[in-house]
Formats: structure tokens, C-alpha cells, sequence
């Protein structure tokens, strides 16, 4: 299977589970982050979510480009967009607080679906970055906006934004997009991490969270992350990102 869901002693774990192809997201997993994030919202006994990859090589490296690459124009390329858009804001707005354990390089839709999270934590020999711009594309599953909102940084994120480039996980923590780094096992960087936070009531996790939810409510992030999804449509019927998507798939 695509995708992974366990529960145990609270915590709701969801694992893109395609290795081979460096967890890239497809349809399959789309459909099963939609499962996920139905049966967190469902269950009132959680106390946290957790976003991995499996294997320890790739967080997530985007979308599936041979299998969206199809899509040909905006009108094509907006549902898939919009929808992956839909979800993030329903990770992102989930009632209690997503970790998202970076376990590997997480690039284009996988630093997105990291950025929805409400902690990133960053394996140190990872690394991240928004390189949609490499394909003449901008973000499309609300990244930007997730970014430009929950960032004081503003001019870093437009600059990691507008580089394009992959970079190590020291970088990104120095800059605030990666909340700690964990050397060695995922599992126990994760439990380490946690170790504190776990000894607080749920009560209390989800309390905060509410807090942060209503701020980004007011902000209209659900809003901004669909026009990014449709400002991305615009610029995936051009010819220079199907020129660039042709050329990344050779180069492999």
C-alpha cells in the first residue's frame, strides 16, 4: 500500500509508504492523507499527529511527476492542486499539533506538506527546499501561503522561496523552517522530542492549538492557499514548465 496509518498510545501517524519512488505523493496517497486526517478529526482522544516518510532517505520529494505530468493544462492541473491544497489546510488545522519528522530530503510538495505541520523535526543529514521554481512553477498545495503566514521571517521565506534551492537541515533551522535536529533513528529523535510535551494533558495540546487554528482562520489562509493552487494551474500550461518537466524526467 501507498500509505501508512497507525495509532498507538495517542499519537496518529501517517507514513507515505513509496520508497522506491522516493515518497512522491500520487492519487493513492492523496486518498489516503484524506483517511487520515477524517479519522484524527473523529477521534477526540489523540493528543498528536505525526507526518513521515518511510525508509530513511526521503521525507517526501513532491508530487508524482509521472503520474501528474499528464496534465497538460490549468484546467487539468487545478483539481489535483486545489485538492492537495484542501488537505494541507486540514493537516494544518488538524486539533492537535502535527510533527512533521523529516527523516529524509523533502523537496517541492514535500517541504509544502512539512509546512503545514505545527513542528518540523529535521534529521540532520536531510534536506529541504522549495525548488518548484525549477520547473518554472510556483508552490500549488499552499506552501507559500503556510509559509508567509506562520513565519516572522518574511524576507527569508520569499528568499527560500524565490531561490529555489535544496538546503541542509542547520540552514533551515537557522532560519526557522526546521523547529529542532535529531541525529540517528527517526523513532528516537521523535521520542526525545516529544518526551516532554507527552507528560502535558492532551487538554492542553489541543487548547493551544485552537489558538493558533483561530489566528490562521482570521488570516484566510484556506482562502490565500487555493489561489496559490490556481496561480500554479496558470503557470502549469506553459510551455517553459513542460520544457522543464521534459528535461528533469531525461536527466533520470
Amino acid at each position: 500500500m501507498s500509505y501508512k496509518i497507525e495509532i498507538n498510545n495517542g499519537i496518529a501517524t501517517f507514513t507515505i509508504n513509496r520508497p522506491e519512488m522516493r515518497n512522491a505523493v500520487n492519487h493513492a496517497v492523496m486518498e489516503g492523507l484524506e483517511k487520515f486526517l477524517s479519522q484524527v478529526e473523529s477521534d477526540d482522544s489523540l493528543a498528536f499527529a505525526v507526518i513521515t516518510g518511510a525508509g530513511d532517505r526521503a521525507f517526501c520529494s513532491g508530487g508524482d511527476l509521472s503520474e501528474f505530468h499528464g496534465f497538460r493544462t490549468a484546467d487539468e492541473a487545478y483539481p489535483m492542486l486545489s485538492k492537495m491544497a484542501g488537505l494541507l489546510y486540514r493537516l494544518s488545522v488538524l486539533p492537535v499539533p502535527v510533527i512533521g519528522l523529516v527523516n529524509g530530503a523533502a523537496v517541492g510538495g514535500g517541504c509544502e506538506i512539512a509546512t503545514a505541520c505545527d513542528y518540523r523535526l529535521v534529521s540532520s543529514k536531510a534536506k529541504a527546499g522549495f525548488i518548484q521554481g525549477t520547473l518554472a512553477i510556483t508552490s500549488g498545495w499552499g506552501g507559500a501561503s503556510q509559509l508567509l503566514v506562520k513565519m516572522n521571517n518574511h524576507d527569508a521565506m520569499m528568499k527560500i522561496l524565490s531561490e529555489a534551492k535544496v538546503h541542509t537541515a542547520e540552514q533551515l533551522q537557522a532560519i526557522g523552517w526546521a523547529t529542532d535536529i535529531y541525529e540517528g533513528d527517526a523513532q528516537a529523535g521523535l521520542e526525545q522530542f516529544m518526551s516532554d510535551m507527552k507528560k502535558i494533558h492532551p487538554s492542553v495540546h489541543r487548547a493551544y492549538k485552537r489558538m493558533a487554528i483561530l489566528k490562521w482562520e482570521q488570516s484566510g489562509l484556506g482562502i490565500h492557499m487555493l489561489e496559490e493552487a490556481a496561480q500554479c494551474a496558470k503557470l502549469w500550461e506553459s510551455d517553459a514548465h513542460h520544457e522543464a518537466v521534459d528535461k528533469f524526467l531525461r536527466k533520470k
